[in-house]
């Protein structure tokens, strides 16, 4: 049976890229949901064959109490359900910060300086991995510090249950883990060159607050220098993501052949 990875899409312009293709590459079928229009996202309990990737949007986890967003509310107590379930979920920015919320933590403005001033985090820098391959497989073949997009204004407070695996200069939560199923990234690995172009379009007023008139050539100008080095430990990084949790979904799949036959 094949795996379904389910796209959970917020924005028009911000879509699984790199991370899409390498599961399509596996062959696993995609299966995009927008809450945001109304689509309704399935029960944990019928998606066992089923990996969750919740990507990003530039609304913040904490507008979920708004009347206009109600939607995100629903949407974080439906990703609470999938975590309480065990069922494998990759979140990506906003998808990060909804996970870390599912699981009991929380998300603050980003803040930085003395005395501590909010920070727009956004353009290329790098990532630093605060565990070695041997203790988490997920960063074979990563080097000490992984060059990463960063767009974000926030910062992710983990649960108790999480565990720290990368952090940037500014702001310490960048990747993480929480027990076998879920994995979190504050950063992008998944951007293309064509997609960081179709951002820099939709998300031209944030970009110019956050680096200034000269900003999206800025960006325009790393990306030539340094994309193929974020592609290619992107695509390294998703490939033992998806390794891990197509290991989840085998093991699901296993149980439910064994208690058909046992039933």
């Amino acid at each position: 049976m094949t795996t379904t990875l389910l796209v959970v899409q917020h924005i028009d312009h911000e879509g699984p890229d790199q991370l899409g293709r390498l599961a399509e590459q596996r062959g696993m079928g995609l299966h995009v949901i927008r809450p945001d229009r109304g689509d309704v996202l399935p029960s944990p309990d019928q998606c066992t064959n089923s990996i969750a990737l919740v990507l990003g949007g530039p609304m913040g986890v904490n507008e979920r109490n708004q009347e206009a967003m109600a939607w995100l509310q629903h949407e974080l107590e439906w990703l609470t359900a999938w975590h309480q379930s065990c069922q494998p979920v990759i979140g990506i920015c906003l998808g990060a910060q909804l996970l870390a919320v599912a699981a009991g933590g929380s998300v603050e403005t980003l803040r930085v300086g003395e005395p501590p001033q909010p920070l727009k985090e956004v353009g290329f820098g790098a990532i630093h991995w605060r565990v070695s391959s041997t203790e988490e497989p997920l960063v074979q073949g990563q080097p000490d510090s992984t060059m990463a997009l960063h767009w974000h204004g926030d910062r992710i407070r983990l649960p108790a249950q999480a565990t720290l695996l990368a952090s940037s200069l500014h702001c310490a939560e960048q990747v993480f883990r929480i027990d076998r199923h879920a994995i979190g990234l504050q950063c992008h690995l998944e951007i293309t060159g064509s997609s960081l172009e179709r951002w820099i379009t939709a998300d031209h007023a944030y970009v110019l607050n956050a680096l200034g008139n000269e900003g999206a050539e800025q960006l325009r100008n790393d990306w030539t220098v340094l994309g193929s080095s974020l592609q290619r430990h992107g695509k390294q990084l998703f490939t033992m993501a998806l390794n891990q949790m197509e290991s989840i979904t085998d093991e699901q799949r296993n149980r439910a052949g064994f208690n058909e036959e046992k039933n």
